[in-house]
């Protein structure tokens, strides 16, 4: 065999590629987590921070290591611009809509830098903007006050609604100037700001029948901002005995596939009062937008149905206040918590980051692919597995929470099998099961490690003397099992072992299909036989290669007239 030739630079370059893969296996999981945090509403483009920096990582390491930002399912909040490591906003991003009252807002992300792999986990906490005002649901509260209360007696109002959280959400309440009344501030147990107006004079029927007041809801803003109501106070004959109902605090629990129209529960309270003092009339108290959004009540029955199909994803509890009213002004009030239980209704979703369709062969422990599963359902409707088909040549790992690579167990043999086709499934644990499939295909690209190999080991020819000049003679032939370059064979003559045969004056071979041509007419009486090797070299880098010997016999032909030795022609 010949000496090996110098590596072409293709060839470096594709076994750089190959210890880069290489790499992506050797995982290092950091337990650090980087936190930021950005107000809301900012422009597409805005800064946020600089990664390289917290990372302590120098500049155009980032680019080098090819970092990106991954966040569960297709939702990127965060872009990162690679050279200059500065992390930014992708798209402006509304607090309200993306975390509704929940307050901290947090955002969470990883930041995969990908030769060598490394998982970072990162929180991007959304501050909340005031920019939304207080609202009423009601430009006008309708509040039923008996004459014969006590002054000092308290009468709850209706809360103004604000979608921003923490200081920017209402703080406070104001009532306009009057001689009858004053209002205090106070805070519900889930921290939510209420009005109580408080009487501070008897109420006379025959001297006014109504009073009219504006309530202001302000906010924590700077400038606050506001919002208005009228309440209307009437004035009511006295009723002496309120609604009660039969228990302060309802707990029910619906699933969230209930359809709408679906009953919850009935509330029901008594009166003994006689005639209107005593008809009740149900009614949503102090209630939240969700609230409203999802539940309705009939007033005469108690009835509470479902108005809009419920999502465990979205709201996993409600807690409705009830008030029952009568037809005095007279109101008790209940609290209904209601817990909305999870139903098997998302499958699980796979994102992939990173995709290698194309493996070289005789390389073990190859990342294929980097992928992200998640599952918005909880407990075992949330749990996961993932799995691909039996007896292929490869293996999940699982490297963070949720997050896997594909890697080939084994070195893989082109000659063997050149395409696979992977189905990723991922099953959750929930009744029925419901996964998703994500099918791959990869295919095996060639490596130079077949030689040619010769159709036989020794090859005998016979020709006649006397032969044209360039005639064909016979044939080698070697086939080579890779593809390619690494496959196409050229043919060559070997130098013979015998020095003062003159081979290459005798006969030639074409390099392209190994025919074998005699150069000159060939004498039996001279040369009988003679044996050459020959050789099949692949265009391979470096190049393989292998050996055959060629055996030509000289085929005698009545070419000489006989002539008589002894005695001599002269004696």
């Amino acid at each position: 065999m010949e000496t090996q030739l110098p590596k072409a630079p293709q060839k470096r370059q594709v076994t750089a590629i190959i210890i880069v893969l290489i790499l992506l296996i050797l995982w290092e999981v950091d337990g650090m987590t980087i936190k930021y945090s950005v107000l809301e509403e900012r422009e597409s483009g805005s800064y946020v921070a600089n990664l390289a920096k917290d990372l302590g990582l120098g500049l155009g390491e980032l680019e080098a290591r090819d970092a990106r930002i991954l966040s569960k399912g297709n939702q990127q909040y965060l872009q990162l611009e690679q050279k200059s490591g500065n992390l930014i906003l992708k798209e402006k991003l509304d607090r309200e809509e993306l975390c509704s009252d929940t307050d901290p807002c947090i955002l969470h992300f990883q930041v995969l830098l990908k030769s060598p792999v490394h998982f970072i986990q990162g929180e991007l906490q959304l501050l909340d903007v005031n920019d939304h005002a207080p609202e009423f649901l009601e430009n006008e509260i309708l509040l039923k006050i008996s004459e014969s209360s006590h002054p000092g007696t308290a009468f709850p109002l209706k809360i103004a609604q604000d979608l921003d959280v923490g200081s920017n959400t209402v703080q406070n309440y104001t009532i306009s100037t009057n001689s009858r009344f004053h209002l205090f501030t106070l805070n519900h147990s889930d921290g939510r700001r209420y009005p109580e107006l408080v009487l501070d004079k008897a109420l006379d029927r025959e001297e006014q029948s109504e009073l009219r007041l504006t309530l202001t809801a302000l906010d924590g803003g700077s400038p606050p901002r506001t919002g208005t109501a009228q309440v209307l106070i009437v004035v009511l004959d006295i009723n002496d005995n309120a609604p009660e109902f039969a228990q302060l605090l309802y707990e029910v629990q619906v699933p969230e596939n209930s359809p709408v129209g679906s009953l919850v529960i009935t509330v029901f309270a008594t009166d003994l009062d006689a005639g209107t003092y005593g008809e009740l009339s149900y009614s949503f108290f102090q209630s939240s937008n969700q609230v409203i959004q999802a539940f309705e009540i009939n007033a005469v029955t108690g009835e509470i149905r479902l108005k809009k199909t419920l999502d465990f994803e979205e709201i996993r509890s409600y807690r409705l206040e009830i008030e029952a009213s009568d037809g005095g002004g007279l109101s008790g009030k209940c609290t209904i918590a209601i817990e909305v239980m999870d139903v098997n209704d998302n499958a699980p979703e796979l994102t992939m980051s990173v995709l290698i369709s194309d493996i070289p062969e005789n390389t073990p422990d190859t990342v294929v692919a980097i992928f992200g599963i998640s599952d918005p359902d909880s407990g075992e409707n949330g749990k996961m597995m993932c799995t691909i088909q039996d007896h292929l040549p490869f293996v999940l790992k699982l490297t963070v929470e949720n997050f896997y690579t594909l890697v080939t167990e084994r070195a893989l043999d082109r000659e063997s099998q050149a395409e696979y086709n992977i189905t990723i499934t991922v099953t959750d644990l929930g009744t029925p099961r419901l996964k998703t499939q994500h099918n791959i295909t990869v295919t095996v690209s060639d490596v130079n490690d077949n030689a040619p190999a010769f159709s036989q080991t020794t090859y005998t020819l016979r020709v006649r003397e006397n032969n044209s000049p360039a005639l064909h003679i016979g044939s080698v032939s070697a086939t080579d099992r890779d593809s390619g370059a690494n496959a196409q064979v050229t043919y060559s003559l070997l130098p013979p072992a015998d020095p003062q045969l003159p081979l290459a004056s005798l006969v030639s071979i074409n390099a392209d299909n190994g025919q074998l041509f005699a150069l000159r007419s060939l004498d039996y009486e001279a040369l009988r036989a003679f044996e050459f090797g020959v050789r099949a070299a692949d265009r391979g880098s470096p190049a393989l290669s292998s050996q055959a010997r060629v055996r030509v016999l000289v085929l005698d032909d009545n070419d000489n007239a006989p002539f008589v030795l002894y005695p001599p022609q002269n004696g």
